[in-house]
């Protein structure tokens, strides 16, 4: 009964090892040939840059122990590669943050350690990038196409260039 109960821990254990479910993970030869020689993957992606963001983040959602022959590839990259390898950190950090946020945070971390500009680069404009809306989707209206006095949090002051005084007692306006 112990035995048994053991064995299924150390079955269980792996499969929440991961930040993504069984199917979306690399396949563990191409994580333990990525930890072997990290240079496979610039080899594979042979200047594609998508490619070689989305290997760095297949390999880093299962297994983050891969994070070190990340900075070792690094030496070996050049500088569109450590853009791409950037934007794969940051992609990858974003799908654990939700499974595993205290693997979230070594990604983090291992990025502003390695004070790689071009790492860095990539890094947040993916950041960025994930942040924009979709091309095609309305834009969120903006907060200033607004009267000065029309709205509820206009401010104290009044006026049309706001040099006025406003009434502090005046009744708040309620929604509709």
């Amino acid at each position: 009964m112990v035995v048994a109960i053991a064995l299924s821990a150390m079955l269980a254990m792996p499969a929440r090892a991961q930040c993504v479910d069984r199917s979306e993970r690399a396949p563990s030869s191409a994580v333990s040939a990525f930890i072997a020689d990290p240079s496979v993957l610039l080899r594979l992606s042979k200047n594609d840059r998508d490619k070689l963001t989305g290997r760095v983040t297949g390999v880093l959602v299962t297994d983050i122990a891969a994070l070190d022959a990340v900075r070792d590839m690094l030496r070996e990259a050049s500088q569109a590669d450590r853009i791409a390898i950037g934007a794969g950190l940051h992609r990858a950090e974003d799908r654990c943050v939700s499974t595993k946020p205290d693997v979230a945070h070594r990604i983090s971390e291992f990025v502003n350690k390695l004070h790689d500009g071009a790492v860095l680069k990539g890094y947040f404009a993916d950041q960025d990038a994930a942040k924009a809306p979709a091309p095609g989707s309305p834009t969120p209206p903006a907060a200033n196409n607004l009267p000065a006095g029309s709205s509820a949090s206009a401010g104290l002051m009044s006026g049309e260039w706001k040099t006025d005084v406003a009434d502090p007692f005046k009744p708040v306006p309620l929604p509709e």
